[in-house]
C-alpha cells in the first residue's frame, strides 16, 4: 500500500487580493511522479511553490508524514528544486555545479567524484564536467540543473517546467530519463508542465488545474479516457464533444441517430455532454457507417490523416489512417465502448 508523504489540506494563496490557489486539498505518495497539468496562471508553480517553502499559505496546512512545515524554510525540508531559469553558478564548472550540494553535505572523495559522474552520466553530459556552465546551450543548462537536483538524493524532487528549453528529440529522451531516474532513485517527482504529452507520458497520476482548483486527479489513461468536465476534456488531447439525451439505459441520441454506450450513472431523459476523440471515430463503408459526412478538409498528420468532416452543419475531427479527398462522402461509426458521456456542464 503507498505511503502519504506530503498532504496539503485547505490551501489558499493570494496575491495582491486575487485568489491564485483556492483551498485546494491534495495527497501526494511516496516514490510517486505525480504532475500539475494546466494552463499559465492556473495556480500550478504557486502550488509547487508551497510545498517548497518559496511562498507561505495564506491559510490551510501543508504536512510531511505528519509534521505540518508551513513555516519550515526551504533548506529545513528534504525537498530540492529544479527551477525553470536554471539558477546555475556562473562562476563554477559543470563538475562543481554539480558537486555544490554535496559538499554542503560534506560528502568525501571518492564518492563525490563518483555520484557527481553519475549524475552527469544520467543526463547524457559525460566529458563536460570541466566546461563553464555560461559556454552551455540551454537545454544543458537545465541538464546541468537536474544533475545538481538529483545528486544529493533529495526525498521530494520539485521540477517547474525543467524541459522547456530543449528540442522535441532531446525533450522526448530526456523524458524517459527522467522517469526513469525516478524509478532508479525512489524520489518522489512533483512536476509542473502546460505539456499534455509530457505530463500523460511521464506520470503515475496527473492533477489537472484550472484556475486555482483541482478539475481532476487520476491515473493519465483515466484522465484522458474518462475527463469529468469539459475543460479536462478540451486541455487534454482533440475532442469532439456533443450536446446528448440518454434515451434508456446504454442508449444515448446525438447528431440525430442513436448510440449504445457502455458507462453507468446516467438516467433516462438526462442531458449529458458526450465526448468522442478523434482516433475513436472509424472511416467505414457506406452501408455499415451511423453517419455518412462529407470531408472538408485533410492534413497529413505523418502517423494519420487529420479529417475534417461536416455533421449537421458542425465541424468534426476524425482520424484516420487512409486518405480520403476533400468533397468525398464517408461513412463514419464509433464502437460503445469508445463513447464517454459526462454530466452536463452548466456555465
Amino acid at each position: 500500500m503507498a505511503k502519504k508523504l506530503i498532504e496539503l489540506v485547505n490551501v489558499t494563496k493570494k496575491f495582491d487580493g486575487e485568489t491564485v490557489v483556492d483551498n485546494l486539498n491534495l495527497y501526494i505518495n511516496q516514490n510517486e511522479f505525480i504532475t500539475l497539468l494546466g494552463p499559465s496562471g492556473c495556480g500550478k508553480t504557486t502550488t509547487l511553490r508551497m510545498i517548497g517553502g518559496f511562498e507561505t499559505p495564506d491559510s490551510g496546512d501543508i504536512i510531511l508524514e505528519g509534521v505540518k512545515i508551513n513555516d519550515y524554510p526551504p533548506f529545513r525540508r528534504p525537498i530540492n528544486t529544479v527551477f525553470q531559469r536554471y539558477a546555475l553558478f556562473p562562476h563554477l564548472n559543470v563538475f562543481e555545479n554539480v558537486a555544490y550540494g554535496l559538499r554542503n553535505y560534506h560528502v568525501q572523495e571518492p564518492e563525490l567524484t563518483q555520484r557527481v559522474m553519475e549524475a552527469l552520466k544520467m543526463v547524457n553530459l559525460e566529458g563536460f564536467e570541466k566546461r563553464k556552465v555560461d559556454s552551455l546551450s540551454g537545454g544543458q543548462q537545465q541538464r546541468v540543473a537536474i544533475a545538481r537536483a538529483t545528486v544529493i538524493r533529495p526525498r521530494i524532487l520539485l521540477l517547474d517546467e525543467p524541459l522547456a528549453a530543449l528540442d522535441l528529440k532531446l525533450r522526448q529522451a530526456m523524458q524517459y530519463e527522467l522517469k526513469e531516474m525516478q524509478r532508479r532513485l525512489g524520489i518522489t517527482f512533483i512536476y509542473v508542465t502546460h505539456d499534455q504529452e509530457e505530463a500523460l507520458t511521464m506520470s503515475d497520476t496527473v492533477v489537472v488545474m484550472n484556475k486555482g482548483l483541482i478539475q481532476q486527479i487520476g491515473h493519465p489513461r483515466d484522465i484522458y479516457n474518462e475527463p469529468k468536465n469539459r475543460f479536462v476534456c478540451n486541455f487534454i488531447g482533440q475532442s469532439n464533444i456533443f450536446d446528448g439525451v440518454v434515451m434508456e439505459d446504454h442508449k444515448v441520441r446525438f447528431c440525430n441517430q442513436v448510440f449504445s454506450y457502455e458507462e453507468e450513472g446516467f438516467a433516462p431523459g438526462e442531458e449529458v455532454d458526450v465526448v468522442v476523440r478523434p482516433e475513436d471515430f472509424d472511416v467505414c463503408p457506406k452501408e455499415k457507417a451511423q453517419l455518412i459526412a462529407p470531408v472538408l478538409k485533410v492534413i497529413f498528420k505523418g502517423i494519420h490523416f487529420e479529417i475534417t468532416v461536416d455533421i449537421l452543419g458542425r465541424q468534426v475531427l476524425v482520424h484516420e489512417y487512409e486518405e480520403v479527398k476533400v468533397g468525398d462522402m464517408v461513412g463514419i461509426k464509433v464502437d460503445p465502448y469508445e463513447i464517454h458521456l459526462m454530466k452536463k456542464a452548466h456555465e
